[in-house]
């Protein structure tokens, strides 16, 4: 059994992570990404190269490539069975790994975080924080769940599994070279809805 650093890596890779990915599948969230993606990619210059952060089975990376089909991808996932799916999508690079363990060899146009920082025990931010800065060629989207203030919130009857807090803000104040380019919510009722999801699009300056 692999040791990880921290519970809730343990608990997203093993039986809880499996139905995770088991109960989130389907066209109409690829869709829904799409729209998503569409709106955040329209502040952007060419994007030839991907990574996403704990991407389960590729549903984000699968809109992605919808709307740009040439794209590299590549992916972390800490979770075995979201792993057999998520190598599905043609040509995709899988770091088969928890992303506390990653150590970034190149750098990439569009780094994504959705959904996962949410998860991270709070005292790693800092290390997750400083993967997806250094990840970056430019840009990085942080699209999570967003309250001014950190709090934790009881998910499906798991304690210390899930974090509400400004991750963008505290990135911002983290890198003096990031800025922020745009932000939105999309809400649950949206006719392309997300989880109430709260996006930044953060770029790094070249000086």
């Amino acid at each position: 059994m692999t040791k990880f650093k921290t519970e809730q890596e343990q608990f997203w890779a093993e039986s809880f992570g499996d139905e995770y990915s088991a109960r989130n599948v389907g066209d109409n969230w690829v869709a829904s990404n799409t729209a998503l993606f569409a709106k955040v990619f329209a502040h952007m210059k060419a994007v030839n190269s991907v990574i996403e952060f704990g991407a389960n089975i590729g549903l984000n990376l699968r809109a992605i490539r919808r709307l740009f089909p040439s794209v590299a991808l590549s992916a972390i996932e800490i979770n075995n069975k979201a792993i057999e799916k998520l190598k599905l999508i043609d040509g995709i690079e899988v770091y088969r790994q928890s992303i506390l363990d990653f150590a970034p060899k190149k750098q990439y146009d569009f780094v994504l975080s959705k959904g996962l920082l949410i998860h991270i025990n709070p005292d790693s931010l800092s290390q997750v924080y400083d993967l997806l800065y250094k990840s970056s060629k430019r840009y990085i989207c942080v699209a999570e769940y967003y309250n001014p203030n950190p709090v934790e919130i009881t998910y499906r009857g798991h304690k210390n599994k899930l974090f509400k807090r400004d991750f963008a803000g505290e990135m911002l104040n983290r890198f003096n070279r990031l800025h922020l380019i745009d932000y939105g919510f999309v809400y649950h009722r949206d006719i392309f809805p997300q989880d109430d999801t709260t996006w930044f699009l953060l770029e790094k300056s070249t000086i």
